[in-house]
C-alpha cells in the first residue's frame, strides 16, 4: 500500500499566482487638498458562490458586500496529454553538501554528506484560474485593467519554490479571456456590485516523491602513503573537494604591513613582526603589482580581492585592493573585518616595557581592571618594585590591576599557555596573536609565502 504523500504543489502555485494581484491600488475620491485617495485592493480565495458571498457579507442580509475586492478560484484542472513525456523516465542527480557548523551557524569549506536524488517523471496538467474583480464604479475597473493588462504579454513567469533540484517549480501564466461585466438587463430596484471576470491558465507539473539515497561511492583516494602521512591525509576532509594544487605567480611572496601589500621575491624572509615593531620602510625591490596583475586581467579597484591564508586560522582573510597612487610596489588592502580572527582574551590597554615605565611613572595611575601586555620580565621574589609592587611577571605575560587587593597580578601566563590566543591593544587597535612557542606577533600582518595567498580579479 502506497504511503500518503502531499507536498502542497498546487497550493504553492496558487500562492504565487495571488501575489501577482496583490498590492494594486485604485482611486477612491479626493482629500480636502484635492489629492487623489489611493486604496489598496485586497485579494482572497473564493468564487462567487452563495457561501463566498455570505462570508463577504459577514453572514448578514443587511450588509452590503465590500468593494473594491479581488477574489480568485480554480475553475478547472485538466490533464495535458500534449505535454506528456516518457512516464518511465527516472532522472538521477548527485548532490554534495558542504559541512554545516551548528555552533557558528555557517557552512564550512569542506564537503559534508553526499546524496543521489532519483526524480520520477512528473505528470502535466493545465491549471485554470478565474479572477473576479469587485468594483463600485467603472473608473476602478478601468484602473485595474490598465495596471494588470500589460503584465501578460504574452505571459508572466512564476516560480513555486526556490529548491534548485525541483524541476517543476517554474511555470507561466497566460490570460484566457475577460468578461468585462457581470451585469445584464436590470430587473427590480436592486443594484448589485459589478464583477469583472478574468480567466487565466498555467501549465504545471505534479510530481511524485523523489527517492533520496546516501552515496556509498569512494570519496577519497589517498596517494601519499609512501610519505608516511596516511593518517593525517585520511583525516584531511579538504581532500573531498578534489586534489588541489596551489600555484603562485613566479613564486612571489606578499608582505602585509598595516593596510599595505607588497610583492617580495621568493627568497626574502627578512620581515619579522612583533609587539614593539614600528612599521619599517618597504623593502627596496623592483617588483611592481601592475606588471603582475596585467598578466591575469584588469584590476577593478575596490572590487578585486586578495585572499590570505593564515596558518593559525581556519578561514581566509579577505580584503579588496586598490593600487597605491604613490608607489606601484604597494597595494592598499581594505580588510573585511568579519574575516579576521576573534579575540580570545580581554583587550589590553597598552603594550609596555615594565623596566622603562609603570603606574604613575610614565603610565596612568592604577585603575581596577586595567591590563598591560609586558615585553620584558619584571620583579623577583623578595624584591618589590616601586611602580609594580610585589608583581612577578615574565615577558609576554598580561598583567591586570585588582583594586580590591590593591595589587597587580598575572592575568595571562605565557609560560603555561599551550593554545593560540588573540588580544587587541586598545591604544593602537592592533590585534596580536600568541603562539605556544612563546611569541606575540601581529595576528595577521607579516609575510605570506607562495601558496598562502590568491588573487581574485
Amino acid at each position: 500500500m502506497a504511503q500518503f504523500f502531499y507536498d502542497n504543489q498546487i497550493r504553492r502555485f496558487l500562492i504565487q499566482f495571488a501575489k501577482i494581484f496583490s498590492y494594486w491600488e485604485v482611486t477612491k475620491g479626493k482629500d480636502p487638498a484635492g489629492n487623489e485617495i489611493l486604496v489598496r485592493v485586497p485579494i482572497m480565495y473564493g468564487d462567487s458562490s452563495r457561501q463566498a458571498s455570505a462570508i463577504i457579507a459577514n453572514n448578514s442580509g443587511s450588509n452590503l458586500p465590500s468593494a473594491p475586492l479581488i477574489t480568485y478560484y480554480i475553475s478547472g484542472l485538466e490533464y495535458d496529454q500534449k505535454r506528456t513525456q516518457d512516464p518511465t523516465y527516472v532522472d538521477r542527480i548527485n548532490v554534495r553538501q558542504r559541512t554545516f557548523n551548528t555552533e557558528t551557524g555557517q557552512y564550512e569549506s569542506v564537503q559534508g554528506q553526499a546524496f543521489t536524488v532519483e526524480r520520477l517523471m512528473p505528470v502535466p496538467y493545465t491549471l485554470r484560474i478565474t479572477v473576479d474583480f469587485w468594483t463600485t464604479n467603472y473608473q476602478q475597473k478601468l484602473e485595474l485593467i490598465e495596471q494588470l493588462g500589460t503584465l501578460f504579454n504574452p505571459s508572466m513567469e512564476i516560480q513555486s519554490t526556490d529548491n534548485f533540484i525541483d524541476w517543476t517549480s517554474l511555470s507561466v501564466v497566460y490570460q484566457d479571456g475577460l468578461t468585462f461585466s457581470s451585469r445584464s438587463i436590470p430587473q427590480g430596484t436592486g443594484n448589485p456590485i459589478d464583477v469583472m471576470s478574468w480567466k487565466f491558465y498555467m501549465p504545471i507539473w505534479l510530481s511524485n516523491a523523489a527517492k533520496l539515497k546516501k552515496m556509498g561511492v569512494i570519496e577519497k583516494v589517498i596517494a601519499s602513503i609512501f610519505k608516511g602521512t596516511a593518517l593525517q591525509d585520511i583525516q584531511n576532509d579538504d581532500l573531498l573537494l578534489g586534489t588541489r594544487q596551489k600555484i603562485t605567480p613566479y613564486g612571489y611572496k606578499v608582505l602585509l604591513m598595516g593596510n599595505r601589500l607588497q610583492l617580495l621575491p621568493a627568497d626574502n624572509n627578512n620581515f619579522v613582526s612583533n609587539v614593539d615593531l614600528n612599521y619599517p620602510e618597504p623593502p627596496d625591490t623592483s617588483l611592481y603589482w601592475t606588471s603582475l596583475l596585467n598578466v591575469y586581467g584588469t584590476i577593478r579597484p575596490g572590487i578585486s580581492q586578495i585572499w590570505l591564508q593564515n596558518p593559525y586560522m581556519n578561514t581566509d582573510i579577505v580584503g579588496t585592493i586598490v593600487p597605491d597612487p604613490t608607489d606601484d610596489r604597494l597595494l592598499i588592502y581594505d580588510i573585511d573585518t568579519d574575516t579576521l580572527p576573534q579575540n580570545t582574551l580581554s583587550p589590553v590597554n597598552s603594550v609596555v616595557n615594565p623596566l622603562v615605565s609603570g603606574p604613575n611613572a610614565g603610565l596612568p595611575g592604577p585603575v581596577n581592571g586595567v591590563r598591560y601586555l609586558l615585553v620584558e620580565s619584571v620583579g623577583s621574589a623578595g624584591s618589590p618594585t616601586v611602580a609594580w609592587g610585589e608583581l612577578i611577571a615574565n615577558a609576554n605575560d598580561i598583567v591586570e590591576y585588582d583594586a580590591t587587593s590593591a595589587s597587580w597580578y598575572v592575568s595571562f601566563d605565557s609560560q603555561v599557555s599551550t593554545t593560540v590566543e588573540y588580544v587587541t591593544n586598545l591604544t593602537t587597535s592592533i590585534q596580536y596573536r600568541y603562539t605556544p612557542d612563546g611569541v606575540w606577533m601581529k595576528s595577521y600582518e607579516g609575510w605570506y609565502a607562495q601558496g598562502d595567498y590568491s588573487i581574485v580579479i
